[in-house]
């Protein structure tokens, strides 16, 4: 039976649909047929279906990455200690990516994709700024197409060293015409600086622009663009740390996305080093969450989450306790969860295919097995997910129906094979930069 085919029943779970319209289900059942969610109830009978028993378990929709450079796989904690941005650009852009082959693209790529799954992240916005070539992006589309994750990979040319001139912008035609269609689970997009130039050729292509934004000298760029109406919701400004009032406002009423990162604004110094999330929703704004990289820490939206709430928390209640009587009030768990989900869904333009458990969208889903120690008695749904449950937790998860994790393994991976490709390729890069790491 072809996946088109296939029908799949999820029972028992505890459902967090993400869906105002659904809400959550203390015990309810999906029914999946094909790729798509066709059915959500407290109790659904069907008895041709491959049934998945999830007693005791969370059914949720898979969480959104919605930052992360994935190829950057292989340099997992060359820089536990880092604490400013030039050391990291110094090191690793203008030193490391100088040397990447694009095998060296394909294995980090696939690293990351693996992992993602692994934890539960169903959806990566790829901002790929490391480029060098033709071959070298298609590496990564090969990489992120082998894992069966769903992505906007947003190619970028690199920060140092040489590459091939002639991909910008070209290149970047070719590959949407070779390797995107409208039918699968990935999209291009652009991964670019403030460049008017670049953004006109992604609005040519119809692709999303992913841009870093930070600091007060770029938000004063923003009035001259809005007046230009240079700016759109195809505009994903990520950070977004230092940034104006004057700019958030032009943000919001322009309809650019946002996304925040809570470790990595802090762990690379960035501005005044707090993520964004409070600006962002104090100006009605929903943002997405981002790992970033994995150079530093570890890229799993557990505790990207964790961070999240306890930054948000600490500032609000820091404003407060300084007799701020407009400090904010602090944030639930189930928006931390939001911003993971959903809004990070919509932020890379999967919105109305996945992010909610909601009929007629792509089968996206994760379960979190509540049985392990650490969670059990799962008193709060969303609080187990949100506070306590991490990788190992993940029973199962699937993209667009099709399941690449069951009872707690990747499906089809060759672990061995992977840690080796790996750890060749770290070992090559540092060759070759000369590194006594």
């Amino acid at each position: 039976m072809s996946r088109q085919e296939q029908t799949i029943l999820i029972k028992g779970a505890h459902i967090l649909s993400m869906d105002t319209r659904i809400d959550n289900l203390p015990i309810g059942d999906v029914l999946i047929r094909g790729s798509k969610i066709a059915e959500v109830a407290p109790q659904i009978i069907h008895e041709n279906a491959e049934l998945i028993d999830a007693t005791g378990m969370i059914l949720l929709p898979g969480f959104t990455d919605a930052h992360r450079h994935s190829w950057q796989g292989t340099l997992r904690r060359l820089m536990p200690d880092v604490s400013d941005l030039m050391t990291y650009v110094n090191d690793i852009h203008l030193g490391l990516a100088t040397r990447y082959r694009p095998e060296d693209i394909y294995i980090a790529n696939l690293l990351t994709a693996w992992s993602a799954l692994d934890s539960g992240i169903t959806t990566i916005i790829d901002a790929s700024h490391n480029t060098r070539s033709y071959a070298h992006a298609s590496a990564a589309v090969d990489a992120l197409e082998e894992s069966g994750i769903r992505a906007l990979y947003a190619p970028a040319f690199p920060l140092g060293g040489e590459w091939e001139q002639s991909f910008w912008t070209a290149g970047l035609e070719r590959l949407q015409t070779e390797r995107f269609s409208s039918e699968g689970l990935l999209r291009l997009g652009i991964f670019t600086h403030m460049s008017t130039d670049h953004w006109e050729v992604a609005r040519r292509l119809g692709i999303p622009i992913i841009t870093e934004f930070l600091g007060k000298t770029l938000s004063g760029s923003l009035k001259e663009l809005q007046k230009k109406e240079a700016l759109g919701p195809d505009n994903v400004f990520n950070h977004c740390t230092g940034l104006t009032t004057e700019a958030w406002e032009i943000i919001r009423d322009c309809g650019v996305r946002v996304t925040v990162d809570p470790r990595s604004d802090a762990q690379y110094g960035l501005e005044e080093g707090v993520f964004a999330y409070q600006h962002a929703i104090d100006q009605g704004i929903k943002p997405g969450l981002g790992t970033d990289l994995e150079t530093a820490y570890g890229g799993d939206m557990f505790t990207e989450m964790r961070v999240a709430f306890s930054l948000q928390r600490a500032f609000a209640q820091n404003r407060k306790y300084n007799g701020d009587t407009n400090s904010p009030r602090p944030a639930t768990t189930y928006e931390i969860l939001e911003a993971a989900t959903l809004n990070g869904s919509e932020i890379a333009g999967f919105g109305n295919e996945s992010g909610s458990i909601t009929p007629g969208k792509s089968a996206d889903l994760i379960l979190i097995d509540t049985n392990a120690i650490n969670l059990f008695p799962a008193n709060d749904a969303v609080g187990t997910v949100v506070h306590a449950a991490d990788r190992s937790n993940v029973d199962t998860v699937m993209v667009a129906g099709k399941l690449v994790k069951a009872n707690g393994k990747l499906a089809g991976v060759d672990l061995h094979k992977l840690k080796q490709l790996a750890e060749d390729s770290i070992a090559y890069l540092l060759k070759k930069e000369g590194s006594n790491r």
